[in-house]
């Protein structure tokens, strides 16, 4: 059974923008939620259970997204708002969430070469989060 999966994320988002200037692509918003939780919450049905994200710069906001949160979390509990807050709980998928970063832009395989000690020998996943973004059946 696979249960490890790699998420590349380093894109510079340059055919999206300027939508993509100052937010990564990834986190762009799509019916209510960042096109990278689809990915995520997707590859959690089938039974993944640990994740790394091959980010690039400017791309802090996907770490702080699945990143508990404890200020929020008090004030949500504290006003009533548990579906909000049930929501926002990323511990419910059980997950572990792992990160590292391609400092340089070198393509999609120097991506997944970036994951090489977290699979070690072990089979796994590739989650691409343009798959879920509606300018993803657009030509450049």
């Amino acid at each position: 059974m696979i249960t490890k999966a790699i998420i590349p994320a380093a894109g510079l988002g340059t055919r999206m923008l300027p939508l993509t200037k100052a937010q990564p692509k990834e986190m762009l918003p799509l019916a209510g939620k960042p096109c990278i939780q689809y990915i995520v919450e997707e590859l959690a049905a089938v039974g993944i259970k640990q994740i790394l994200f091959i980010t690039g710069q400017k791309k802090r906001a996907i770490e702080d997204h699945f990143d508990k949160d404890m200020d929020l979390s008090r004030l949500l509990s504290g006003s009533g708002q548990k579906d909000l807050l049930s929501a926002l709980d990323y511990e419910d998928l059980d997950i572990q969430f792992f990160y590292t970063r391609q400092s340089v832009p070198a393509g999609l395989g120097d991506a997944v070469n970036h994951a090489r000690d977290f699979v070690g020998n072990d089979p796994f996943a590739v989650g691409f989060s343009t798959s879920c973004s509606p300018w993803a059946q657009f030509p450049a």
